[in-house]
């Protein structure tokens, strides 16, 4: 099983706390790749906080393409962050010319344009960007998007984060963090199957197997949105179908759930929105997941949450304090993260529950399937 281990503070930390979290729980992942999703960020980036940043490795020709298509877009860097690779990386951590995360001004004519449009524009220019640099693997690009920074790498996690100095720079703090350390079963090892996964402002990461991947990306794929792409891990999907409940269909995080784990009949006729339920079920029958899947999610105004599907075999537990909650794999990398709160608060969600972090980070609420939602007017 991969491990998973998210940190939601008021105050900016260093994504090196999550990593020494995973190396906590290291006999859930062999190496095979490490990522990472910040959000919030602290450090010289929160100067930039409305401006687009890209993230990513790049070879020196990668850096010139990249150059060359930015320019041609009209983008304007304005702040530069690398990562020394000078020095020979550990055993089994790749050797990259150009670890980059760029700060860019808006084109001139995107002044007018709505967020919505923004949004869409930003992740277009991504894909176009990926898609530039597959052949030669020249450009590899994890995110494009205000406030936000992806960090992916093959190798043991701990290792990793030291050779970039995570350990010590106080220029890569966030306030939203979320770090997998990845087990490798299914596929080949390739950065853009790591985990977290990332689309429009929304990010997904999972400890499990999604067997109901091939429905599920036949459907997406069929929704007209180019963001549904890339299907590297049968994961991914879950970001996009977390994206298609609350920027296509939109309805709440409370909905998430019943989309991917519907109720049992049963329980779905003593539901006091039984007949929206229903409908849905219907509707999106193709989205239902087969794990046994452990979800951790961050929705664009920083919540952040976890659920269970309904085989609730993957292990997975939230707690904290006033200012500061985990959500982990296991309890060792929460009691690693945050050793001093109220043990007795912590929460393992079941197959019916989200566990749910607000951007005000005062307490783990619970929301259950049999609750009533909240739907759109």
């Amino acid at each position: 099983m991969c491990r998973l281990f998210s940190l939601t503070s008021t105050k900016p930390l260093s994504p090196f706390e999550a990593l020494k979290a995973l190396d906590v729980m290291r006999e859930g992942h062999d190496g095979s790749g490490v990522g990472l999703f910040l959000r919030e960020l602290g450090g010289k980036f929160k100067e930039f906080e409305n401006l687009p940043i890209l993230s990513g490795i790049f070879t020196k020709n990668g850096l010139n393409l990249l150059d060359d298509i930015m320019k041609e877009k009209n983008f304007q860097a304005v702040y530069d962050y690398r990562i020394n690779t000078l020095e020979t990386p550990c055993e089994g951590i790749p050797k990259r010319d150009s670890y980059l995360i760029r700060v860019y001004n808006y084109p001139p004519e995107w002044r007018d344009m709505s967020e919505n449009e923004k949004k869409y524009l930003l992740m277009l220019t991504r894909l176009e960007l990926k898609q530039a640099g597959m052949e030669n693997d020249d450009i590899i690009v994890f995110s494009f998007w205000p406030d936000a920074v992806m960090i992916k790498e093959i190798g043991d996690p701990l290792k990793v984060g030291k050779y970039l100095k995570l350990d010590s720079s106080d220029e890569i703090l966030a306030r939203t963090i979320m770090a997998q350390g990845r087990q490798n079963t299914n596929y080949a090892i390739n950065l853009y199957a790591c985990h977290p996964f990332f689309v429009e402002g929304y990010a997904t990461m999972t400890n499990g197997e999604n067997t109901a991947f091939v429905p599920i990306k036949e459907y997406l794929s069929t929704r007209g949105f180019e963001g549904y792409c890339g299907f590297q891990s049968d994961s991914e999907v879950f970001v996009h179908i977390l994206h298609y409940t609350m920027e296509k269909l939109g309805l709440g995080l409370d909905s998430y759930k019943h989309i991917i784990t519907p109720l049992s009949d049963d329980d779905m006729n003593k539901h006091s929105n039984q007949e929206f339920l229903k409908h849905l079920k219907q509707t999106c029958r193709r989205l239902i997941i087969d794990g046994p899947n452990c979800i951790i999610g961050s929705l664009p105004d920083s919540t952040m949450f976890m659920a269970q599907d309904r085989k609730k075999l993957r292990p997975g537990v939230v707690g904290g304090r006033k200012g500061i909650f985990a959500f982990s794999s296991e309890l060792c990398g929460l009691d690693s993260a945050i050793p001093e709160r109220d043990k007795s608060k912590d929460f393992q969600p079941m197959h019916l529950d989200t566990a749910i972090v607000d951007k005000n980070r005062e307490e783990v609420k619970i929301c259950r399937q049999t609750d009533q939602l909240v739907l759109p007017n």
